[in-house]
């Protein structure tokens, strides 16, 4: 059986008709399905209330199964969590920490990945940041690793420049060096291929609605199997028992897989939503989203090179990723994002220059009049 062409995909994206979108890295829009499933649900709910509760569960395993797949996990090993801030802050209040431990983080980590480890300092727990230099990014990382800190805290792709850091080597280093491993991976899955077994993550979270075309408030959060001993719960409830259903039941123990994180009743809209645009990636393939969306970020990193755009990762080549960061010197960058979204054109202000990111369906057209527009813009200033 043929696989549908990546066109056959275009009217699961209305987007793509209605404004130039290039903000995936930031909140993504949803697939057709997406939207169908959210609105059977609301449906469904009121007619019924929820009298299919069973065939909701059905649909909530189904996306564990789906995130699973996406990241190449053990069965069991991923949690649906509220967003990536919550997982991380599960890992850092759920282990033991002493005075003197030490974490480790870069220096271009987006607030959350920053923020969760710095609250531990009254603990005695120390922070370190290190560069990500160009001529080598993870050189840096690699001798804080040698040093055997406690945990080692890295985005898989930096939020503001698009760079895509090497977590096989982070990883294998970790773990000659006993040092926990825990990546941030919203900028990567969803549109890179990502394997936590590959890279050695003993921890791995993400929101869904960025490019995983999910809503907000809706994520995963990954703990390798024999980790889960030394994590503990740090918030407590009915849906995270080993026994869950049994109200009655006095005496309880933690569910023996990822749901013991999990600590109450499950969020069925958005997991009937995120279910849907995660079955799209699955189906599309992986290999192919990745493939089509680095293509286009490529293209549009030509046409914007033609007026004067300097790329601000020089290593999108060698480590592609969904993200182009541009600034155009002599330009007022900030005026710069303010018309290009008074004049359609979805995208960010990030990192010193203007952030855009398309997604595997971002048509050619889409790109070629976002340019176009911009050209016209940069006239103006």
């Amino acid at each position: 059986m043929t696989s549908p062409s990546l066109s056959d995909y275009t009217t699961e994206f209305p987007v793509n008709d209605e404004c130039l979108y290039l903000n995936h890295a930031a909140v993504a829009p949803w697939p057709e399905r997406a939207r169908i499933a959210v609105a059977d649900f609301a449906a469904e709910n009121t007619a019924l209330g929820a009298s299919r509760y069973p065939h909701w569960l059905t649909t909530e395993n189904s996306l564990r199964r789906n995130l699973e797949t996406l990241l190449d996990a053990e069965q069991g090993s991923v949690a649906l969590v509220k967003n990536t801030s919550e997982a991380l802050s599960f890992v850092a209040a759920g282990l033991s920490w002493q005075a003197g431990d030490v974490v480790v983080i870069s220096d271009q980590e987006f607030p959350s990945n920053r923020i969760v480890w710095e609250s531990l300092r009254s603990k005695g727990v120390q922070v370190v940041e290190v560069p990500l230099p160009w001529h080598d990014p993870e050189a840096a990382l690699l001798s804080a690793i040698a040093q055997k800190p406690r945990l080692v805290s890295v985005s898989a792709v930096q939020y503001a420049s698009g760079l895509t850091l090497d977590l096989l080597r982070i990883g294998a280093a970790c773990r000659a060096n006993g040092v926990l491993f825990c990546v941030d991976a919203i900028q990567a899955v969803g549109v890179l291929p990502f394997s936590v077994r590959a890279i050695q993550a003993d921890f791995a979270m993400a929101d869904g609605h960025k490019w995983l075309l999910g809503p907000e408030g809706l994520g995963f959060f990954y703990v390798r199997p024999d980790m889960m001993e030394q994590l503990q719960p740090v918030e407590f409830g009915w849906h995270m028992v080993a026994d869950v259903g049994n109200y009655d039941r006095r005496d309880w123990s933690l569910a023996p897989d990822a749901r013991r994180y999990e600590c109450g009743s499950p969020n069925m809209l958005a997991a009937a939503a995120l279910n849907a645009s995660t079955g799209l990636l699955l189906e599309v393939g992986m290999e192919r989203v990745a493939t089509q969306a680095v293509t286009n970020v490529l293209y549009l990193r030509e046409l914007l090179q033609d007026m004067g755009a300097v790329c601000l990762n020089p290593l999108l080549d060698q480590r592609p990723s969904g993200i182009l960061t541009v600034n155009f010197m002599g330009k007022d960058n900030a005026q710069l994002h303010k018309l290009l979204m008074e004049a359609g054109v979805i995208c960010a202000q990030r990192g010193g220059g203007i952030r855009l990111s398309p997604h595997f369906h971002t048509t050619r057209e889409v790109l070629d009049d976002a340019a176009d527009a911009l050209e016209c813009l940069l006239e103006t200033l």
